[in-house]
């Protein structure tokens, strides 16, 4: 196991052993959603690639979104010899914890996706890292399937910057098109719903979840959607 995998177990660890030292989850900030909405004329459902930290609590907010139909963890940026949790954990690998939602845009655009994205699953400012965990590998970071994708990101980004909704500027990287995703291993799929009590979902993911059903309602679903409901990592 790397070092990065033995930091994240020695982290749950040191919490259970000691549990008066708190991790809060980043500050959840409830923002307007785009103004321009990325337009896809092709029927069916759509995906979007989300990198922000720990893929156990990304996962765990959009499985709780209407609309989605499958939210898988996974490797993005990098090649698929890489696309493994201990390589990627070297930090050398181009690869972002990443998650790969599926959803129904009848039933949540990609516009709503991303106002989740940056009001309560992770914090857009934080430079190569989210709460406990740093490196590149927990960088903010969209992967835009699509050119209109690519528009609908970078203009709600610079919106968010120039009214300078958070205190500092927004890192969030968005340039990297279409990149190849390759989901994580089995272990890693619905973990913060199949370990709910687990110190590090307790104090990390299970706040940016309850989040969500609070400052998004109409988004609300209350019971998520799973991967092994989904029909798997391709489902």
């Amino acid at each position: 196991m790397h070092h990065s995998a033995l930091r994240r177990f020695a982290l749950i660890a040191a919490i259970t052993l000691a549990p008066s030292i708190v991790f809060a989850a980043e500050p959840a900030v409830k923002l307007d959603p785009p103004a321009m909405e990325a337009k896809n004329d092709a029927a069916g459902l759509e995906t979007a690639v989300l990198a922000g930290g720990c893929f156990w609590g990304v996962q765990a907010v959009y499985q709780h979104v209407k609309g989605v139909t499958n939210a898988v963890s996974g490797y993005a940026g990098g090649t698929q010899k890489d696309a493994q949790y201990e390589t990627v954990g070297s930090g050398r690998t181009g690869h972002a914890e990443a998650v790969k939602v599926t959803f129904d845009p009848k039933q949540v655009t990609y516009g709503q996706i991303l106002q989740v994205y940056f009001s309560v699953a992770h914090d857009p400012t934080q430079l190569n890292r989210q709460g406990p965990d740093s490196g590149p590998q927990y960088r903010s970071e969209i992967f835009p399937q699509s050119e209109a994708q690519a528009k609908t990101a970078k203009a709600y980004i610079a919106h968010l910057d120039s009214t300078k909704v958070f205190k500092k500027p927004i890192v969030t990287k968005t340039d990297t098109m279409k990149a190849a995703f390759f989901p994580a291993e089995g272990y890693h799929q619905d973990y913060a719903t199949l370990h709910p009590y687990q110190p590090y979902i307790v104090f990390n993911d299970a706040p940016k979840v309850q989040n969500l059903k609070a400052m998004f309602p109409a988004l609300w679903r209350d019971q998520p959607v799973t991967v092994a409901q989904a029909g798997g990592v391709g489902g």
